[in-house]
C-alpha cells in the first residue's frame, strides 16, 4: 500500500499542472478547474491500484479530467461567467496555459464554444492527440470528433474575426 501511495503522490505531482491547464480549457474558469481535477484526482486514487502504470496513466487521467469537466458544465448550480470579467490575478505566476493562448480572444472565444466541442479543439489541438485518441477520451466516434472540431473551428473563427472588427472599429 505504501508504494501504490508513492506512486499515486508522484504521479499527481508530475501531472497535476497539465491535467488543471487541460480542465481549465475545457471549462473556461479556473476555480472549476481545480474543483474538477481535484474530483478527477480523487476518482483517479480510488481506482489507481487498476490503472496500468505501465501503460499511460496520463491518458488516464486526462479521459477522467475532461469527463468531469464536461460532467461538472451540467450541473444545475453552475453559472456562466464571461471569461472577459475574469480578474487577471486568475492566472498563477508561473502557469504557462495563457502562454499558449496568449490572446484573451482566443479564451473568450472558446468560451464560445459548446462544452463538447471545446473538450474535442483542446484535445486535439492544445493537447496534440490524435482523432482516435481524442474519440477514445471523450467515448465517441472519429468521426463525431472531426465534425465536432470542425465546426468548433469555424466558430472560433467567427469569434476571432468579429472580436478583430470590434477592435479595428474602436
Amino acid at each position: 500500500m505504501v508504494d501504490r501511495d508513492r506512486e499515486y503522490v508522484e504521479f499527481v505531482a508530475a501531472a497535476s499542472g497539465a491535467l488543471r491547464r487541460t480542465a481549465f480549457l475545457v471549462c473556461g474558469d479556473w476555480h472549476r478547474a481545480d474543483d474538477v481535477v481535484q474530483d478527477a484526482l480523487y476518482k483517479l486514487y480510488r481506482s489507481w491500484s487498476k490503472v496500468d502504470r505501465g501503460g499511460n496513466p496520463l491518458a488516464y487521467a486526462r479521459r477522467v479530467v475532461v469527463n468531469a469537466a464536461l460532467d461538472s458544465g451540467r450541473r444545475p448550480w453552475r453559472r456562466e461567467v464571461p471569461i472577459a470579467d475574469l480578474p487577471a490575478d486568475r492566472v498563477l505566476p508561473g502557469d504557462h496555459a495563457d502562454e499558449h493562448a496568449k490572446r484573451d480572444e482566443v479564451l473568450t472565444a472558446l468560451g464560445a464554444l459548446a462544452p463538447r466541442q471545446r473538450a474535442c479543439v483542446v484535445l486535439r489541438y492544445y493537447e496534440d492527440l490524435s482523432v482516435e485518441q481524442t474519440a477514445q477520451i471523450l467515448g465517441c466516434s472519429e468521426g463525431t470528433v472531426k465534425s465536432q472540431v470542425a465546426r468548433g473551428l469555424e466558430t472560433l473563427r467567427i469569434a476571432i474575426d468579429r472580436a478583430r472588427q470590434t477592435d479595428r472599429a474602436l
